[in-house]
């Protein structure tokens, strides 16, 4: 299932969909240039001190282009949570730069990475996190409400439209089942037309029906909608719908692989997990 095309009442002229979001910056030249959505810099993230300090991250180098489904996969203890927590602006690195939509972000203050999380942002849980008193479009509108700007209605109804939750805004979250509620994080989550959208374990909570559903919404608001997407699984069925599979072994990023079916998915992290493998990372 993928999100459902807003209908047009007008023929005219083709023009930019106001959903598709700007994958370029223009230079003082007038050059148009690529932005990436996501750089990480000799990013390292360190716990503690002395002897018993952790290297949760030992020197990530990536760059994810805008309009990208990138997965993120490892063996418990690999560093994932900490990868997507450092990505975000959730937590800072130990040393190296992060960069969002060309934004600098291991400078700001809390305030500052508060205000870039709000507004240029979002986020979908394993837990859904939805508030339980707001109906379903308050519940979507929220992000434009905490940023301070104008809560679009008319943007929350036509995202609520494509995930399949048409006329269901004035529902709560007690009234949805489980998939439902997770498409209305998705919904959330686009709302502000955010740089990045960062899913953590999205399927986690679903049945396997359920979750496939959710995976296609999140593949089509990459290639509909033009989001960049950033997905932390344990599932090698869930990363089979990204762009890219990276993963990441004892705090680096150890292999990756271009769109993959599940098997091949699997097959790779088994390698990572196997006893030569662990040997060979700890050497």
């Amino acid at each position: 299932m993928g999100l459902r095309r807003s209908r047009q009442r007008n023929e005219g002229p083709a023009q930019a969909s106001p959903d598709t979001y700007d994958t370029t910056t223009t230079t003082a030249a007038g050059a148009a240039t690529t932005t990436a959505a996501v750089e990480l810099r000799g990013v390292r993230r360190e716990y503690g001190r002395g002897a018993g300090a952790v290297q949760a991250l030992r020197g990530i180098d990536l760059s994810l282009p805008r309009g990208s489904f990138t997965a993120v996969m490892g063996p418990s203890g690999s560093g994932k949570s900490t990868f997507l927590q450092c990505a975000a602006g959730l937590d800072l690195p130990t040393e190296g730069s992060v960069r969002l939509g060309g934004t600098e972000i291991t400078g700001l203050d809390e305030n500052e990475l508060t205000e870039l999380r709000r507004s240029r942002l979002g986020f979908v849980f394993q837990a859904f996190n939805l508030l339980p008193s707001l109906t379903v479009e308050q519940n979507v509108l929220l992000p434009m409400r905490l940023a301070g700007g104008r809560q679009d209605r008319a943007r929350a109804a036509d995202l609520l439209a494509r995930v399949g939750l048409e006329g269901k805004g004035r529902r709560r979250p007690a009234e949805l089942s489980g998939g439902q509620q997770q498409r209305v994080a998705i919904a959330r989550a686009l709302v502000t037309r955010p740089d990045v959208v960062f899913a953590d374990e999205p399927t986690g909570a679903l049945d396997t029906t359920t979750a496939a559903e959710v995976l296609g919404l999140l593949r089509s608001a990459v290639d509909s909608l033009g989001a960049t997407i950033v997905m932390v699984t344990h599932d090698p069925a869930a990363a089979a719908h990204a762009d890219q599979v990276l993963f990441l072994a004892d705090g680096l990023i150890a292999d990756r692989l271009p769109r993959s079916p599940a098997p091949t998915i699997a097959a790779r992290m088994t390698t990572l997990t196997s006893p030569i493998h662990t040997r060979a990372a700890a050497a």
